[in-house]
């Protein structure tokens, strides 16, 4: 699988990741649901092992569900206890107020900024 492939589901959401300097950055696009949300897990977790920084670009997403939250929230787990860094960019107001209505906020300091960093 090269990092450079764009993946869909057939649903509408794709996930690019590409190689950028210090990260690698996964830019998402469609709504991150249920149906969607294995896209963004298959594509980010086996780069987990071997980056130690990867960004979540979600500045294509206009609405996460909760299995979506869950997802992004497995992938920052995940990527904790293996060292590597998960951020996320580019958030959208509704996409922010779930992170801070769920309390997750902490994990993602400055949601929803755009061209801003959320970690």
């Amino acid at each position: 699988m090269s990092t450079e492939d764009a993946r869909s589901s057939a649903r509408g959401f794709r996930v690019h990741s590409f190689e950028a300097v210090g990260a690698t950055v996964v830019e998402c696009f469609g709504r991150l649901t249920y149906e969607n949300a294995p896209s963004l897990k298959d594509e980010v977790k086996p780069l987990i092992p071997e980056r130690k920084r990867i960004v979540l670009d979600l500045q294509g997403v206009p609405q996460i569900d909760s299995a979506g939250l869950g997802t992004v929230v497995g992938l920052y787990v995940s990527g904790r206890t293996r060292g590597c860094r998960i951020e996320i960019i580019n958030a959208s107001q509704q996409v922010s107020e779930l992170f801070s209505m769920t309390n997750l906020l902490c994990l993602f300091e400055g949601a929803g900024r755009p061209g801003g960093r959320m970690i």
